[in-house]
Formats: C-alpha cells, structure tokens, sequence
C-alpha cells in the first residue's frame, strides 16, 4: 500500500525518540488530530538540522490546529537521540526510526539505490486519510510555512486561492 492523497494513510508501528525517551509511535496514536509527517534523508546532515529545528520551533503553531508533527529518516532511533543530543537540542515532537525503510516505502519516498528518502511531507486528516503531499529531491529544504498554509487551508474544508493565508477569505465551498 503506498500513500495516495484521497485514501487511506498507512498505519505503522516504529521505535522513535520522543523527547528524550524511546518508545513505539503509531500513526493510529494520533486519530483525531492532523499529522504531518515529513521524511527526510539522514541524520548527521546539512540540510536535515534546518527543517527539524523549524518543525520545533514553530510546533505551538501546529497544536494551535489541532495537528502533530512526526519527522522519519532510516535512522536509528539510538542515532536520532545522539544527533539531538550532540547538535540539535530540544526537539517537540517524535523522530521516528525507519531502519527497515518500510515506512518510506510505504509512503513512496525511498530512494531505493540510495537506501534513504526524499523530502516528502504528507498532511493526514482526523480520519487517517492523506489530503496533501509534497515530495522533492534531497538538495532543497521543505517551507514549514508552506506546510502550515496549507494545512490550515485544508482545514477550512473549502476552496483556498493561490497564495490563500490564515483568516483570508475563500472562495466558498
């Protein structure tokens, strides 16, 4: 099953850090809320440290519609916390360890020849259903901003115009 906007989000079930803990995060963790899942290629990188901190930076304005955050690379979860530790800092919400690189298969970003993924950032409605993704090559970071536009846009469940910003107005349903 590979995520396709309209259906149905593959769940999973992966060791992740959350905060400074290990646990197993779930995709059906979150049912109720927005998830926006990110992928990014590998810890230990240039362009991965800038998304992951913006993510955090900017997780109130996430909570504030009602949507987690989960970052995914084929790291390992012990990676991932020695990466926060040694460079990143705090970070709000869980890394999800995809060592077996099912979930990136799963959501279509592995570069397969590679063994990592592409930038690809999935937004999953309250009902587990895909409603937007974004996939780019490795070399240019995603916009949290654009995510944000986007997400809240989706949650007006009505038509948004290019360039369509928080409190805008539509074009109706």
């Amino acid at each position: 099953m590979t995520a396709r906007v309209g259906h149905k989000a593959p769940d999973f079930k992966v060791p992740a850090v959350v905060g400074t803990d290990f646990k197993d995060v779930s995709l059906s963790d979150f049912r109720g809320k927005w998830v926006v899942l990110f992928f990014y290629p590998l810890d230990f990188t240039f362009i991965c440290p800038t998304e992951i901190t913006e993510f955090s930076k900017r997780i109130e304005e996430f909570k504030a519609l009602n949507a987690v955050v989960l970052g995914a690379s084929v790291d390992s979860q012990f990676s991932h916390k020695a990466w926060i530790q040694s460079s990143l800092g705090e970070i709000k919400y869980p890394l999800l360890s995809d060592m077996t690189r099912e979930l990136s298969r799963m959501y279509g970003v592995l570069i397969e020849e590679k063994g990592f993924s592409l930038r690809g950032t999935f937004i999953i409605n309250p009902e587990g259903v895909v409603c937007w993704t974004q996939v780019s090559d490795t070399g240019v970071g995603r916009s949290v901003s654009e995510v944000l536009r986007s997400l809240g846009a989706l949650q007006t469940g009505e038509l948004c115009p290019v360039e369509w910003k928080q409190g805008q107005k539509t074009l109706g349903k």
